[in-house]
Parts: C-alpha cells; structure tokens; sequence
C-alpha cells in the first residue's frame, strides 16, 4: 500500500491528539506504517527552548513539513498532529506530499479553552505566555480541506472512520 500523509489542523484542544490517537492503529490495521509527528514532541527536539515567536514557528512547521515528506518518500504514512497556525505551512507539506489530506478539527474556541487539560489557555489568560493561537495570535483555520470535523457532534473515533474511509475513497489502493 502507498503512503500519505494527514495533518490534522486546529486550535490547541480542539481533539486533534484524541483523533490521532484512535487513527494511528485503524491505518496500522490496514498494513501502512505509520508515523505520527505531535508538535509538541517534535517541537522538543528542534526547539528545545520554544519561544514561540512568528520566526520559530516559520522554521520549525518549515521542518516538521520536510520531515514528514521525507518519511511518506521512505514509505511511512505520516500524521502531523500539529496546530499550525498559518495555512501556508500547510500548504508547503501539500506540495512537498503529493498524497496529502488537511484535515480540519473543529471547536468553538470557548470549547477548547474548558477541554484545556495542558493549561495553554490558562497560562495564556494569566500572562505566562503571549503565543497562545486563537487567544494571542492568530489561527487561519483551513479554507478547503478535504475533510471537516465538527469535534462537538463528532466523536474521535468517528473522527478517526472519517479519515480512513477518505482516504480508502481517494486512493483505491487501501
């Protein structure tokens, strides 16, 4: 079976990782292999000391686009859990990944502020930080993925059947 990739895209909280976590093993269950690349990890490795300034988020979704083109050219389905707050570094890893499905998760923000087991939101209301997306900086949210996921009407493992049937639809081949 070929490789693509996933991005799962939207605000911090809005259950991008809880998706992930139930579609990793459905695409493992249909013989892909499958790497998940969740920002906050990466971003561990490549900006040990984040600061999250406009410059650093430029590189470090600059990189995480490149490093998952490198893994779906070595035969890995890649699935960037990762915010992103800017659509063009969406865009770079759509035309770096020919096989490439946005996926937009869906949640009102004040959803995502009372789901907010990290603390982003808090830290971000209580001064800690001033990078927070959808509360201090902002998040361009996709203008044509080719999935939508409402996670108030639509359960992760819904979310995660979504996903597969995608892209089982798109390419024949799953």
């Amino acid at each position: 079976m070929l490789p693509f990739a996933v991005w799962l895209t939207g605000l911090p909280a809005s259950g991008k990782s809880a998706i992930v976590s139930l579609l990793r093993p459905e695409l493992e269950a249909l013989d892909l292999t499958v790497e998940v690349l969740e920002s906050d990890e990466v971003r561990h490795i490549l900006t040990p000391d984040p600061t999250y300034s406009e410059m650093e988020r430029d590189l470090f979704y600059r990189a995480l686009a490149f490093l998952g083109a490198r893994l779906v050219a070595h035969g890995i389905t890649a699935v960037f859990d990762a915010t992103a707050t800017k659509r063009m570094y969406r865009d770079l890893a759509r035309t770096l990944i020919p096989r490439f499905i946005e996926v937009s998760v869906e949640c009102p923000l004040e959803v995502c502020i009372q789901r907010d087991y990290k603390g982003t939101y808090r830290r971000g209301r209580l001064g800690h930080t001033a990078t927070v997306p959808g509360l201090q900086v902002p998040y361009e949210p996709a203008t044509d993925p080719e999935l939508r996921i409402d996670t108030i009407a639509v359960s992760p493992v819904e979310a995660a059947q979504q996903i597969v049937t995608l892209a089982r639809t798109r390419w024949s081949v799953l």
